[in-house]
């Protein structure tokens, strides 16, 4: 979709959207736009049921003697609480409103609003940016669908004082919205399309945007240990891989390291510490030998949201040219019984040295982090770590679909991502850690073993995570509940919804990037 900004003009052609505050309060230019149209506006409110409420619409036929095509009224809700997320929001909302009236072009009216802390041209950057995010769709492997049911708009102008600004704050955030529809691509291919050689192909092209990539094949994971994350894959004709990603944003080899290995993979002594994501890259979990139920197994497709996002998050960066040294590490596997397939009850060797027994090959994603986490951390001692996973069925029974589940050993980087994540609606919920839950992954042959009983399943999955981790401040992101949806929100069609890349992002713009 193509997104201009331009002065105020209020144009007399085409379709033109213009904002109602709550209560049937017009906005400058809703009032201009009434006034020559001898009061229609108010007069199709008063028989509507259109109170001016944030998200709400009506769209009106002009009338006779008017070249407008249609006119769109925008709810804004009460100005006061009209922050950057409910613009996007709103953005989301008239995208909907204009292309499901089939027109292909529309204006959009922004005015400075009283109590509203965003400026016009905030405002404009924010709609923007929610349109695109709404306009999201993934239709490539359809071959018959009707024109009608096709969305049409291709084309928004918005219209408001500093435009200029308005398009320089855009074009950072678009390429925020880059980085989500990268991640809502490769969560939405089938997984005879993405495996792990073609996830790991879709991080290696990030190289165009001076991300370093590297890719691990099985015997440089052998060689390192890890006993964890081979496991999982060992079932699939399918290879594993392990994918090292570095943008060094913050200074030309700041964040490098030399080698593969854990002995080569030190940090220059006088180089900062980069930050790390870590992401779980199932890219399909038919749950091995444990298997699943088959009805909605399709769904196991997108196993591999977070390391999606972690994907995504480094195109975010790289294509926003932040200032920040960030690893990116996705440990990619296909979980699959056969007769080479880890069996129940097999003991494996992790790269941290630590013994895991798998009583459930369900539970694998712990296993690929366990080997991803350490690896992360022995390479590049990082300031932190985050690892984003589609982790436990057991954070949807908890949270639902509204909220991620947050684990964190550290309370401050726990309260930014907290903090971070309420900014872009992306909101997660912090459970709790303690020793007291270890006692559930106690096993009688091994260090620890994989699973607990039922009883806070997110909590001891959790607590496995953390073993691997030492001191290192760190967080765990389950988005098992929110990396898809099968309902459309604001900003978010049906389907994969690249939860985790906006709230990243914003976490490093707010506390990590240098101030060059």
């Amino acid at each position: 979709m193509n997104v201009t900004f331009s002065p105020p003009a209020l144009p007399d052609t085409g379709v033109l959207v213009v904002g109602v505050l709550d209560g049937l309060v017009l906005t400058p230019s809703a009032r201009k736009l009434d006034n020559r149209m001898d009061g229609a506006l108010v007069r199709a409110m008063e028989v509507s049921r259109f109170k001016g409420k944030k998200d709400q619409t009506l769209s009106l036929v002009t009338p006779a003697g008017s070249r407008l095509d249609r006119i769109v009224l925008l709810g804004l809700g009460e100005a006061k609480t009209l922050d950057a997320s409910t613009a996007q929001a709103l953005g989301g909302s008239l995208y909907v409103a204009v292309s499901g009236n089939g027109h292909d072009m529309a204006t959009v009216a922004v005015d400075a609003l009283d109590a509203c802390p965003l400026s016009p041209s905030e405002i404009a950057a924010h709609m923007a940016t929610g349109a695109r995010l709404r306009s999201y769709r993934f239709d490539k492997y359809r071959t018959k669908e009707k024109p009608e049911e096709k969305p049409t708009l291709t084309a928004l102008t918005f219209e408001c004082e500093a435009h200029t600004g308005a398009r320089d704050l855009y074009k950072t955030l678009d390429k925020v919205t880059d980085g989500v529809f990268l991640t809502r691509d490769v969560v939405s291919e089938p997984s005879n399309i993405v495996y792990p050689e073609t996830l790991a192909a879709h991080a290696q092209a990030l190289s165009k945007l001076g991300v370093e990539v590297e890719v691990l094949g099985e015997k440089e994971m052998r060689k390192l240990g890890m006993g964890a994350l081979l496991g999982v894959g060992q079932g699939s004709a399918r290879e594993s891989q392990l994918v090292v990603m570095q943008w060094n944003g913050a200074g030309a080899g700041a964040a490098k390291t030399k080698g593969k290995g854990k002995k080569e993979g030190k940090a220059a002594k006088d180089a900062p510490a980069p930050i790390a994501f870590v992401g779980k890259g199932v890219t399909f979990d038919t749950g091995g030998i444990s298997i699943k139920p088959s009805a909605g197994m399709e769904e196991m497709k997108y196993d591999m949201a977070g390391a999606g996002a972690v994907i995504g998050l480094m195109k975010a960066l790289a294509g926003r040219k932040a200032k920040v040294n960030a690893i990116g590490v996705v440990g990619l596997v296909e979980n699959m019984p056969s007769g080479t397939a880890q069996r129940p009850g097999d003991i494996v060797s992790s790269m941290s040295g630590q013994t895991i027994e798998v009583i459930n090959t369900d539970a694998e994603g712990r296993l690929v982090l366990a080997d991803a986490l350490w690896y992360t951390r022995d390479r590049f001692k990082p300031q932190f770590m985050i690892n984003l996973a589609t982790l436990t069925g057991a954070i949807v029974i908890a949270l639902g679909n509204s909220r991620a589940g947050l684990f964190s050993n550290n309370d401050e980087l726990a309260g930014r991502i907290a903090v971070a994540a309420d900014a872009v609606n992306e909101p997660v919920w912090r459970l709790p850690l303690g020793e007291e839950y270890d006692k559930a992954i106690k096993s009688d042959a091994a260090d620890m073993k994989n699973v607990g009983n039922r009883a806070a399943g997110s909590i001891t999955a959790a607590q496995f995570l953390q073993r691997f981790v030492e001191d290192t401040p760190w967080a765990h992101i389950d988005i098992a509940g929110v990396a898809w949806t099968k309902e459309p929100k604001p900003v978010t069609p049906k389907g994969a919804t690249g939860y985790g890349v906006k709230l990243l992002d914003r976490l490093v713009a707010d506390h990590y990037e240098t101030k060059k």
